[in-house]
């Protein structure tokens, strides 16, 4: 195969015996190429320039920088770049920042090896390549109401374990405020009580321990 026909793919992963696995997977193909690989959302960015691959596959968290925010600096340079998310993430503000960043294809690492070969081909064609089950998830989480700044502040406080009296420190606010945000994340997501709320942040990835 002419190298012009050749699709150059650049990974970006911070598992390195992943990233390893990955690329011998991948240069069993004749049609694929792997002309790097990155170990930090950084070190994506500047490889990503470099080598200005056909096709890459980005991991969502990563040290330094993480993939959501290095696919929106690659992308604010190169409209077309053809960036996959590859992530073990399936939560739905996980999918939302990945392709909200300007990713063409979102797969997870679970996915069956040829899913993976068909989405790399179908994105290089220019199409997107979004599986049925994680556009369900974005449509559910463009149809739910969005936290305020103020309320991930409180979230992200509560994450690590604050109580009100110490997110109302930290956040320089009164309690009554902090209980105020908290009642609105609890309603926004829907449940019970905030640790619930936590649960479901969480899960969803919104917040990160």
């Amino acid at each position: 195969m002419s190298q012009s026909n050749v699709i150059r793919i650049l990974i970006a992963d911070d598992q390195p015996i992943l990233g390893r696995a990955l690329t011998m997977f991948l240069e069993c193909e004749p049609d694929l190429a792997v002309v790097g690989y990155a170990c930090n959302g950084r070190e994506a960015l500047e490889l990503f320039r470099k080598h200005q691959p056909d096709v890459a596959l980005m991991d969502l968290r990563m040290p330094k920088m993480e993939g959501a925010d290095a696919i929106a600096a690659i992308c604010a340079k190169l409209k077309n770049a053809r960036i996959i998310v590859l992530t073990a993430y399936d939560g739905d503000e996980d999918i939302y920042r990945g392709l909200q960043a300007g990713a063409k294809g979102y797969i997870l690492k679970g996915a069956e090896p040829n899913e993976i070969l068909d989405a790399i081909r179908i994105v290089h064609k220019g199409q997107k390549y979004i599986p049925h089950s994680i556009a369900a998830k974005l449509a559910e989480r463009m149809g739910s109401e969005e936290l305020s700044d103020r309320e991930l502040d409180v979230l992200r406080l509560i994450a690590k374990g604050k109580n009100n009296q110490q997110i109302s420190a930290v956040l320089n606010i009164a309690e009554s405020t902090v209980r105020f945000h908290t009642n609105n994340i609890i309603s926004k997501l829907n449940v019970s009580d905030r640790t619930q709320a936590l649960v479901t942040a969480l899960n969803r990835g919104i917040v990160r321990l």
